[in-house]
């Protein structure tokens, strides 16, 4: 009768705790990681420099700078056309820098394991 649980020979488990090891201190590093994304900011301009937004690494606006050529009462959509732009590419700039730490700590494995990292 086949021995149930367990693994043969009983090389599996010392595998298996050096995994669980391993996956801790990842988890750990993204930890970390994670609250240095959330102290940085991100800043993006658009029109040529007249509207700037900055983005924090929790993914909040934190400042909205424009400048005063850029109000035209005859065209507030160009002005909120230029804020959209600027945020979106302020968010943008967060997020690729997020991936770039997680694939620091994931070596690259991205999606594998089940979207676990």
């Amino acid at each position: 009768m086949a021995k149930r649980g367990g693994f043969p020979g009983g090389a599996m488990p010392g595998n298996m705790n050096n995994l669980m090891k391993q996956a801790q201190r990842m988890q750990r590093q993204m930890e970390e990681q994670q609250a240095e994304l959330e102290n940085k900011e991100f800043s993006a301009t658009a029109g040529g420099g007249v509207v700037e937004v900055t983005v924090t690494g929790k993914r909040e606006v934190s400042k909205v700078k424009i400048d005063p050529e850029a109000v035209d009462p005859d065209d507030v959509e160009m002005l909120e056309d230029l804020i959209v732009a600027a945020t979106n590419e302020a968010l943008r700039k967060c997020e690729e820098e997020s991936q770039a730490q997680m694939a620091k700590i994931t070596g690259g494995l991205g999606g594998l394991g089940g979207g676990l990292f």
